[in-house]
């Protein structure tokens, strides 16, 4: 029998006041691909920082290659043949490709850095993954699943016997997707072990050999791909019922009048002129590819980035959006999709982060009184179940899914007329996505205007009343009634008049 290259036993790994893994046993097999699952908190990214170093073990033994290993540190993980591949590229992006694959390992001649040679090594290396970019180019000029695959590449230089990928396709299309599985397959069929995590289901059973599902910090479930279904999967995950998994019916009530209407907004090398309605009880999705002009619309809406053509109209009365603060003065919200660069301050308690918006709306020199400050944080720590239940704990200590609560609570507080939620599931667990797919469905029946923006077709045709659809820095087309994935996905792709029975009007083209 195959003998594993890691062995986790028995794992435990206590935080104050937490039991963060309790008796987690893990298997790791050469040239396999490894589905590590579970909600956000559930214990996936603490195992795989007990198994690199990061975190010291209360209990259990870790076996590498057959061999009893202590690592107390990433680097000697890293040195006995364990890399990791991180959700936020963790390279150097003003070096050159080159450096950053080599870097610490270059080739050196006469003791100073062998420019030639270091650029040949890194050439070899993209090569072996087939990935064919200029290796003397700087990391910063190519786009963000580039970067993902020279981390890989740089992976590969080690000689790594174990790739930890963590959340690595969450900010890439279908086809940069394929690209990184292509690699994946590549690696695993010269035998090295893959342990992959994800919160995409499909991309699970595309890749993955076997599934380990992690709860609450235990281990609840571990079957061959094949042998286990979607539902199994996400009961597992979830260990409740799936009642909140049920598509979400659409309302049956009629939408209020135009709270936010665009006219002709537009910004040069941006996003072309639209036109575009926001009705108060309703949601509109924006459903289009990763730069298909998505988030450039919310950012124009909220006065993120200043329009240079059209107006906006609040309640019929045209609005001077100097900035955000002028958008949050007419009951505008936006959640932005980068939570960790424009969101959540990591290093403050839930407390501080659920009022921040509150607190610059009121102006700097008013501060939100403690006691409301505390009656806000308790209703929505137990209106969006926020875990764990603390308003003191620092928000950069809590799972994405909660971080992405308590970021959604923040803009709840100030009780705006228009939420803009910018991809507000990604990265998210099956359960959290869930919890925030109602909490949308109960605002817009509460007569809250939202505007919600995914790259998850299903998602945005699931929670929408209407769906505008952009491509290629444009809108194209908005479809309404029954509508479909397919229907949306036709028109993503440029398929003409597709769907014109589900009510789709052609935006005109600039």
């Amino acid at each position: 029998m195959t003998v594993p290259v890691v062995d986790m036993r028995g794992i435990s790994v206590e935080f104050p006041g937490v039991k963060a893994l309790q008796e987690v046993d893990f298997r790791l097999f050469p040239g396999e691909v490894h589905a590590l699952m579970g909600e956000n908190g559930a214990g996936k990214s603490t195992l795989i920082k007990a198994l690199t170093g990061v975190h010291p073990l209360a209990a259990g033994e870790i076996r590498y290659a057959g061999e009893p290993v202590a690592f107390t540190a990433p680097a000697q993980a890293q040195a006995a043949g364990i890399s990791t591949v991180y959700q936020e590229v963790n390279l150097c992006a003003n070096l050159t490709v080159a450096e950053n694959i080599l870097l610490g390992r270059e080739p050196r001649k006469f003791g100073r850095i062998d420019g030639r040679r270091m650029r040949a090594r890194a050439a070899e290396l993209l090569a072996r993954i087939g990935l064919h970019i200029d290796p003397g180019s700087v990391l910063e000029s190519h786009p963000i699943a580039v970067q993902q695959l020279v981390a890989i590449a740089r992976a590969v230089a080690v000689d790594a016997r174990v790739l930890v990928l963590d959340e690595p396709t969450s900010s890439l299309d279908a086809d940069e997707v394929a690209e990184l599985f292509r690699i994946i397959r590549v690696l695993r069929d010269e035998g090295v072990a893959v342990l992959f995590v994800t919160h995409f289901l499909e991309q699970v059973y595309e890749i993955s050999d076997r599934i380990t599902v992690l709860r609450n910090g235990r281990l609840v479930a571990e079957h061959p791909t094949a042998a286990l279904s979607r539902i199994d999967l996400v009961s597992a995950m979830l260990g409740r019922e799936m009642g909140l998994l049920e598509e979400i019916e659409r309302r049956s009530g009629t939408p209020g009048q135009a709270f936010l209407v665009a006219e002709g907004v537009g910004r040069k090398g941006s996003v072309a002129p639209f036109d575009l309605e926001i009705r108060s009880g309703e949601v509109v999705g924006l459903a289009g590819l990763l730069g298909s002009g998505r988030t450039e619309v919310a950012r124009l809406l909220f006065g993120a980035d200043k329009a240079d053509s059209g107006r906006i109209l609040v309640n019929g009365k045209p609005l001077r959006l100097t900035g955000p603060r002028a958008a949050i003065e007419a009951g505008v919200a936006f959640s932005s999709e980068d939570r960790k660069a424009e969101g959540i301050v990591a290093d403050l308690s839930v407390r501080d982060n659920l009022i921040l918006a509150m607190q610059a709306a009121r102006g700097w020199a008013r501060p939100v009184p403690r006691k409301l400050a505390d009656e806000l944080v308790a209703k929505y720590i137990e209106l969006l179940d926020i875990r764990p239940a603390d308003p003191d704990r620092a928000v950069g200590n809590l799972s994405g899914g909660n971080q992405q609560k308590v970021l959604l609570a923040r803009w709840l507080v100030t009780q705006p007329k228009l939420l803009i939620l910018d991809e507000p599931t990604r990265g998210i667990d099956v359960g959290a996505k869930a919890q925030i797919q109602k909490v949308v469905a109960d605002l817009a029946a509460e007569g809250m205007a939202v505007l919600f923006i995914s790259a998850e077709l299903e998602e945005v045709v699931r929670v929408s009343d209407r769906v505008v659809v952009m491509r290629d820095r444009q809108k194209v087309a908005e479809l309404d009634g029954d509508v479909g994935v397919d229907d949306v996905m036709a028109l993503i792709a440029g398929g003409g008049d597709h769907g014109v029975d589900h009510g789709v009007e052609k935006a005109v083209a600039s």
